[in-house]
């Protein structure tokens, strides 16, 4: 798998999201957050010694049903689920050793 680009308009259902078997950062945010783009590089060094893991990158904002389901506040939020199980979160990240620290949870 590889580092998603574009944030999807179209959310996932929450059941889908817990049914995805291995490993999977789910990523809530906006294109337009200056907080997303500044973690963008984080988010592809840290993806890059993690190659298997599925990137899942959620446009979020009033009414998504998905973030408001997984508490998220603040983008971008990553979250690192195994098996459907969440295991680490990450908000507003500033350093990729952050998001490769919660991706190494699930190794």
């Amino acid at each position: 798998m590889t580092f998603t680009t574009t944030y999807a308009a179209q959310e996932p259902a929450r059941t889908d999201v817990d049914a995805l078997p291995g490993v999977t950062l789910l990523e809530f945010g906006a294109p337009w957050c200056g907080h997303c783009r500044a973690a963008q590089p984080l988010l592809a060094t840290a993806l890059a010694e993690h190659p298997t893991v599925r990137h899942l990158k959620i446009e979020d904002g009033s009414g998504r049903r998905l973030g408001r389901s997984f508490r998220v506040k603040l983008w971008p939020t990553l979250i690192v689920f195994k098996d459907g199980q969440e295991l680490a979160r990450v908000v507003r990240p500033t350093r990729a050793a952050e998001l490769s620290e919660a991706l190494a949870l699930a190794d």
